[in-house]
């Protein structure tokens, strides 16, 4: 992981946030141990682990400006105010907030507070940043805008970044790595492209992007209990596919369509295709799924794909 963009994903209660906060050293573990560069920081309190820390809620001191928030951890250190006004000026330049720093927070837009924050977590040079859900409080389109800005920054600073998400596309779009917890424990990582593509088990399948997820027995398939496969693996024609079913509902997504067709015993089926293409509700169509991009399932665990 080191100086790369990891990614803590998983759902509400999984234990992500309070990952985050032990490697912080707010709260400490249950069992085993925290090696940072194969330093033992366990036991060390968190005003000596040097961890940068961004809370969701920012956690910005609304009776004290931008400049006196970044400054917050380095007085604490005791350092010269000539040091303090070089760091501050850095890291704001960095982060785009230069123009800002009289301001109090009351006066900042959400964007321009996250900056602050993170001003705040980069200006005492962590050796690692933590990110609890730094874009649950963002608008939509903002949001696209700040992955692609955190991405850029912690390419810039070449340092390990832990970002913390319930959001799926969010997690996907900008990690190197992606650690997937369940229920406290990791389920899978590695890649974006190897937890979409190579998921370890039905978990890991379902809770990324759609997914569709069928008996084994209605592909003809006897040595797995489930077969899952991606919308956008799977094609649709009027007169040859593995499954056979009736458009039941269409949704136009701009760049292509999500089609749900209803097959034997009431099941639906995901297909994803072109936004010219002219499927219409009650359509009979037929569905064809590459061989190789069938994901076999026995037991609840991957045994092929």
């Amino acid at each position: 992981m080191d100086k790369s963009y990891n990614v803590v994903l998983g759902p509400s209660g999984s234990g992500k946030t309070t990952t985050l906060r032990i490697i912080a050293g707010l709260e400490f573990p249950d069992s085993g141990r925290i090696l940072l560069d194969d330093e033992d920081i366990t036991d060390l309190p968190p005003f000596k682990r040097n961890i940068g820390l961004v809370f969701q809620n920012y956690a910005l001191y609304p009776h004290l400006t931008a400049y006196e928030n970044i400054a917050v951890p380095l007085k604490i250190k005791k350092m010269s105010k000539e040091e303090i006004d070089k760091r501050i000026k850095r890291v704001a330049e960095i982060l785009g907030i230069a123009g800002e720093l009289e301001k109090y927070p009351s006066q900042l837009s959400g964007g321009q507070q996250q900056r602050v924050a993170i001003a705040r977590a980069l200006v005492k040079e962590p050796r690692i940043l933590l990110l609890d859900e730094p874009l649950s409080n963002l608008d939509a389109r903002i949001r696209i805008e700040v992955r692609g800005f955190l991405k850029e920054l912690q390419r810039e600073l070449e340092m390990t970044v832990i970002h913390v998400t319930h959001d799926q596309e969010e997690a996907m779009s900008i990690a190197d790595n992606i650690v997937l917890l369940n229920a406290g424990k990791i389920v899978q990582s590695g890649s974006p492209f190897e937890i979409y593509r190579k998921p370890k088990d039905i978990f890991v399948f379902n809770f990324i992007g759609y997914s569709n997820l069928l008996p084994a027995k209605l592909l003809g398939i006897n040595n797995a209990d489930s077969v899952g496969f991606r919308p956008e693996d799977a094609r649709l024609s009027n007169n040859e596919g593995i499954l056979k079913g009736k458009v039941k509902r269409l949704q136009y997504l701009g760049s292509y369509k999500l089609i749900e067709i209803e097959i034997e015993e009431g099941r639906l089926v995901l297909v994803r295709v072109k936004p010219d293409e002219d499927w219409k509700e009650g359509d009979i169509v037929h569905i064809d799924v590459p061989i190789s991009s069938l994901i076999l399932f026995k037991d609840g665990v991957a045994t092929q794909g």
